[in-house]
């Protein structure tokens, strides 16, 4: 059997000599190449060609794994992400930039090791939380729940308003808009603005 050729890209040098450690000792898999950000990535994976890139979201300065997959991912090359990051936004952002799996680090290298053949297949491939919010959202069971108050302050986060704008539409305090969103945050699973507007119109939150 023809060993998955595979491109790692992570920022810390000690994660890519972990994974190079364990990868090694798996038959059928071969390490071609090691990237150490964005850019350095998708320029190796033009060049080698690999079966699956392995690839972690946060990459320190330069382009992020998100952007790094979008320009990555072909048919004949396909883009696993192996990262700490779940949240809604960071899991939804990776698949439509064309990801083929997301993996969590936390996983069993038995997990990682089937997840790579399943992506150098063209298989998807979820860890089993990633997995299990993907078809509540489906099945549209994981749908947060927002109070008026917060969906009236995603609506004008929508319409680009900054934190002075809003209370001044609603008529309220820009601390209280501050509270609302740090709320509206913990509960779509993200950490900006953009993040938060992009999970409610994918949550069909906004009219």
């Amino acid at each position: 059997m023809t060993a998955v050729r595979i491109l790692l890209c992570d920022d810390h040098a000690v994660v890519r000599a972990g994974l190079l450690a364990l990868l090694g000792s798996e038959p059928g898999i071969e390490v071609v190449g090691e990237a150490g950000g964005g850019e350095e990535a998708v320029a190796m994976a033009a060049k080698l060609r690999p079966d699956v890139v392995l690839m972690d979201l946060q990459l320190g300065p330069g382009i992020d794994g998100v952007e790094a997959t979008r320009r990555i991912a072909a048919p004949d090359v396909h883009v696993l992400v192996l990262t700490t990051y779940d949240t809604d936004a960071d899991v939804t952002r990776a698949i439509e930039a064309g990801a083929t799996g997301y993996l969590l680090k936390a996983e069993r290298p038995e997990e990682l090791f089937a997840a790579i053949h399943a992506a150098a297949q063209g298989r998807t491939a979820l860890s089993a939380p990633v997995a299990s919010r993907v078809m509540d959202r489906m099945r549209g069971t994981g749908r947060p729940s927002l109070t008026e108050r917060e969906l009236d302050i995603l609506g004008q986060l929508a319409r680009g308003l900054g934190n002075r704008e809003i209370a001044r539409a609603l008529f309220i305090s820009e601390a209280t808009v501050k509270t609302h969103l740090g709320r509206i945050y913990a509960k779509l699973g993200v950490d900006t603005r953009a993040g938060a507007v992009s999970v409610a119109k994918e949550q069909r939150l906004l009219p």
